[in-house]
């Protein structure tokens, strides 16, 4: 039986930390409720001591959405972990996510502080976020670039203090795949009661290995996996949400599965990128505009040939409605002839490669061919005949 993995959301919070991506309570609203649609297990739905109106975000989203769990972050400070505490108090399920740097770099230069100080400051936080709800998940910051045997005490001593999830980010982006992978399995193998609560991982793409970072965390014990749509966040941005369930979706002989519905892949994606007004790059992985679009010649032969030679999923399977045959100066004859068929022309082969040639001319000089020059192209070739 496959393992299920928790699809941690903070699109709301992470994701619309970008610059020029802020939304309003009400688009909030609109993207949460879009979030529990897909089927995501946990939406981090803001940061409720940054600003009034996140407070009164998480205050309307957990009015608004029932069935995920709603997450408000903190850092590890009373004054915070307080306005979390009374922003979740409507939600059906809260969460409140707090933590400190990890890391000897945060520790020194960032809190000023001690190895020993951070332990009992993380373990108050627990502590006092448990008396406001039942469900603490605590972040062990810059994880990726803590010393590992710190990191395992760490996690140790906020299980029992309380916390049901703890949260080993990579914050920077740094960490190399084996290496985070390493990082989870010691903590499994070095700490006494991680059995007791979700190990959570939460990757960033600085380096561009956010995904594969991610997926060995998985395959290392990690349960949870902390995710935004089109993978936006922080600098180079987040682990993306949609690379990560159809990774696992598509290797189902690793054994996992998500509650994600991957036919709402594409409609979330796009909602999220129009709201935020943040485009999403062409060759964006599952989501972007030439994720099933062929224009190479090679490719397009394979491709109409048998989908499977190209293509490692279908598009409806992430709620793109087809393929797309592009027509370039770089396709081939088979592309052209089948997209000729698709409009009503059939042409003998002789035919077909005076209009390939006149073709070429037309795509060298406009870069793209589209259906309105293919018919021209085909009505003079029939009015000549």
């Amino acid at each position: 039986m496959s393992q299920k993995v928790q699809i941690f959301d903070t699109t709301l919070r992470d994701g619309e930390q970008v610059p020029g991506c802020q939304l309003t309570t009400d688009e909030k609203i609109v993207v949460a409720q879009q979030l529990e649609k897909l089927g995501v297990d946990i939406i981090e739905a803001g940061f409720p001591v940054s600003s009034p109106g996140d407070f009164r975000s998480v205050v309307e989203i957990s009015k608004a959405v029932r069935q995920p769990v709603i997450c408000a972050l903190s850092r590890a400070v009373k004054g915070d972990i307080d306005a979390a505490g009374e922003a979740l108090k409507y939600a059906q399920r809260g969460r409140i996510h707090t933590g400190l740097g990890s890391s000897d770099i945060h520790i020194q230069h960032k809190f000023n502080s001690t190895r020993e100080k951070i332990v009992e400051q993380a373990i108050g936080a627990v502590k006092h976020a448990k008396s406001y709800v039942e469900d603490v998940e605590f972040y062990c910051e810059d994880a990726g670039r803590a010393d590992v045997a710190f990191l395992a005490h760490l996690v140790e001593s906020v299980i029992k203090a309380g916390a049901t999830v703890v949260n080993i980010p990579d914050t920077t982006g740094y960490c190399l795949p084996n290496e985070y992978g390493d990082k989870i399995k010691y903590i499994f193998e070095n700490t006494s009661n991680a059995h007791l609560a979700t190990i959570s991982i939460h990757c960033h793409n600085d380096l561009g290995l956010a995904t594969a970072n991610s997926l060995a965390g998985i395959m290392n014990g990690a349960r949870q996996v902390e995710v935004t749509m089109n993978g936006i966040g922080e600098r180079a941005g987040n682990t993306s949400l949609e690379e990560v369930v159809m990774a696992l979706n598509v290797h189902k002989e690793l054994g996992y599965e998500t509650g994600i519905n991957t036919q709402l892949l594409f409609p979330t994606s796009q909602l999220v990128s129009k709201m935020m007004r943040m485009p999403v790059q062409a060759n964006k992985a599952i989501v972007g505009r030439n994720a099933f679009a062929h224009s190479s010649g090679i490719h397009q032969d394979g491709f109409l040939k048998h989908t499977l030679n190209y293509e490692i999923m279908s598009p409806t399977d992430v709620g793109v409605d087809k393929s797309m045959i592009v027509l370039t100066a770089r396709s081939g004859r088979h592309a052209l002839k089948h997209r000729l068929e698709l409009l009503g022309y059939t042409f003998d082969k002789a035919t077909l490669d005076v209009i390939y040639k006149q073709f070429l001319d037309v795509a060298d000089i406009k870069k793209e061919v589209n259906d309105k020059d293919l018919v021209e192209l085909a009505r003079e070739l029939v009015v000549a005949d």
